[in-house]
């Protein structure tokens, strides 16, 4: 969020310090989530209580669960290991695909960072060396309420700091950039550790 002193805020005018206050709080919140989850639009509601239903019969009794700045798409913390709750997700869907109700895909998370190229570029490199040199590779980039620069863009700035040999079709792991708004959530992740109700055997 942006700075600003502390003991000057009678400076700023009303609008300015709920932008700046609701930022925070974004951050903040976002800062929290070890798991996002898409869903139906228009069903925010029956999303949230289909998550928490999904965690606490995976043994989370008290999971965090709330709606972020983009529309379809919830922000979950978890005291559960997030990769193994996707994977338990596969072997759930397989056996009751009706207990997913209007959830689509759930993505692990390993952290946030501000969405400005600079920040994103100091968590690629947290999360490189989860990528082995011998190791074949994706990235993907999925943008929300974010508009400063293109998929290209971040791909391109960011490809070069990871070794290993670029494949689109077969990677054994995916680098994951969520973009929403001014954070970003980054992970490194097997192509298995990510569900979707769309391709549930993917």
């Amino acid at each position: 969020p942006p700075a600003f002193p502390p003991g000057h805020y009678h400076l700023l005018g009303a609008a300015t310090l709920k932008y700046w206050a609701m930022g925070y709080w974004t951050y903040m919140t976002l800062q929290e989530y070890n798991l996002l989850v898409s869903y139906e639009l228009g069903d925010l509601g029956q999303a949230r209580e289909d998550v928490l239903k999904i965690l606490r019969a995976l043994g989370d009794q008290n999971p965090t669960v709330r709606r972020t700045a983009a529309r379809g798409l919830l922000g979950v913390r978890t005291a559960l290991d997030p990769r193994g709750v996707t994977m338990e997700l596969r072997k759930r869907y397989s056996k009751d695909p009706w207990s997913f109700g209007t959830t689509i895909k759930w993505i692990p998370l390993d952290l946030w960072v501000p969405s400005e190229m600079e920040a994103m570029r100091e968590g690629v490199m947290k999360l490189r060396d989860r990528i082995g040199r011998r190791e074949r590779w994706a990235m993907v980039v999925e943008k929300r309420r974010y508009g400063r620069h293109n998929k290209m863009e971040i791909i391109n700035e960011l490809a070069g700091l990871i070794e290993g040999k670029v494949d689109l079709k077969a990677p054994e792991k995916v680098l994951r950039v969520e973009l929403v708004g001014g954070y970003a959530g980054l992970a490194v992740l097997e192509p298995r550790e990510v569900f979707s109700t769309r391709k549930p055997h993917a």
